[in-house]
């Protein structure tokens, strides 16, 4: 049992499966599909509980997220509602260079939306390719299916030129939703920076015509501080991940991240920051999740989206630990922060700039601050072997691999390319190359 947090109910860890609430009045004054939505939400306990509830020794503070999964569509869509009904905004995003900072200095709460996991493709092969990427196909299905409410809570969802795919579905996506995207540059020059700079100050003018109210330097200000301060906690659950025996498993601080797209933010720093203590007496009594010659793996590459668990949930059957992520659900998310010595609008706009457009996506070309993410992460968290992992049909990932590959193997790492989508009907031959992966590293 933990104690109550300020603002949420107090709970006792449960399954995903348990609810106390009749949430379909809500979800039907969203115009959800309740028939679908029932579908959906049939389906998803079976895989948290495969995923998650069978994993031994998990910490104790992991039920806190338990919770969080057994109210996703319930508790925090609620949240939202009465978050809206106060006067403030929810402003939907499906990339973190969508800067959360911003949003929360206009009053908004930034959520991100429903994207891992096969839903309505009939519906999305009417206006996408079938050949898209699965995540393109996964945001689209989820609006024309009519089953995220965190899409039909949005006052205001924000895409990003991340790459040609997203940014053609945008187009019709537009069609269905109140969007406005911006423009990422695709390299690091100083007249990129000079666009991307220019770009945050659009993203303010659309946030105050949206939110009614001006951009101020105190309201920014303590939404940086309040950002980072999620990002510190994060940095300290998984430096924790540096230790062996791993004092978490994988797919929990996995977990961990994609719940950071849909929490709120000082709930989910203190939650974490309480994990990150019990983790931290964890590798100080030697304690651990597996066993402590287990093989350590990195992986890196495409964003993991709720409830896309898969290759996390094989690798760690197959006996190996997932120690480190370089990914967008991962450290590309909480390593860096936004300098907190600006004291107004400008310069911290300046700050933001900077901060996001040194993530390392593989968008970018020349694209070398990736590779060396890699390698670094690899060294410090002493990995045994590298996992890239790209969703079908996602061409910056998938082309960027050979780079990649030659990078790790030059290094000394044995390195695994993997190349799926969000369905199970790959699962078998996965597990039997992971598994024939992991005798290779043994």
């Amino acid at each position: 049992m933990h104690e109550a947090i300020a603002g949420y109910p107090t709970y006792q860890e449960e399954t995903v499966t348990e609810t106390t609430v009749d949430y379909r009045p809500m979800w039907q004054s969203l115009g959800l599909d309740l028939e679908a939505h029932d579908m959906l939400l049939s389906a998803i306990p079976a895989l948290y509980q495969q995923a998650y509830l069978t994993q031994k020794d998990r910490p104790e503070g992991m039920s806190y997220f338990d919770f969080v999964m057994s109210e996703i569509h319930g508790l925090r869509i609620k949240e939202l509602q009465d978050h809206k009904a106060a006067g403030g905004t929810v402003i939907g995003t499906f990339c973190l260079y969508v800067p959360e900072e911003i949003i929360r200095a206009f009053g908004g709460v930034a959520v991100g939306l429903c994207a891992g996991a096969e839903w309505a493709y009939d519906k999305v092969e009417q206006v996408l390719p079938a050949n898209t990427c699965a995540l393109i196909k996964s945001f689209m299905g989820f609006k024309l299916g009519k089953v995220c409410p965190y899409v039909e809570s949005a006052d205001l969802i924000i895409g990003e030129t991340t790459c040609d795919g997203k940014k053609k579905a945008y187009e019709i996506f537009g069609e269905h939703a109140p969007l406005y995207v911006m423009e990422l540059p695709h390299m690091k020059r100083a007249q990129d920076m000079v666009l991307w700079r220019a770009e945050l100050d659009r993203l303010a003018a659309k946030l105050q015509e949206v939110s009614g109210r001006p951009l101020e330097a105190g309201a920014l200000a303590k939404a940086i501080r309040e950002v980072n301060d999620k990002r510190r906690a994060l940095q300290r659950l998984n430096a924790a991940r540096k230790a062996s025996p791993a004092p978490i498993s994988g797919l929990d601080a996995l977990l961990a991240v994609q719940i950071a797209f849909y929490d709120d933010v000082p709930r989910f720093t203190q939650m974490v920051n309480a994990i990150a203590d019990e983790l931290e007496a964890r590798v100080a009594a030697g304690g651990g999740v597996g066993a402590e010659d287990a093989p350590r793996l990195l992986i890196t590459g495409s964003p993991m989206s709720i409830p896309n668990w898969k290759l996390f949930d094989i690798i760690e059957k197959a006996g190996a630990v997932v120690v480190a992520e370089e990914m967008c659900t991962g450290s590309r998310y909480y390593e860096k922060l936004v300098p907190e010595t600006g004291t107004t609008v400008e310069e911290m706009l300046d700050d933001i700039a900077a901060k996001y457009l040194d993530i390392n996506c593989a968008c970018f070309t020349p694209n070398q601050g990736r590779v060396d993410d890699v390698l670094r992460l690899a060294k410090e968290y002493e990995v045994d072997g590298v996992v890239d992992y790209s969703l079908r049909f996602c061409a910056p990932y998938t082309i960027e691999a050979t780079s990649l590959a030659r990078a790790v193997r030059q290094a000394g790492y044995p390195y695994l390319s993997i190349d799926t989508d969000y369905s199970a009907g790959d699962v078998g031959q996965l597990t039997t190359r992971v598994e024939a992966f992991l005798e290779m590293i043994d």
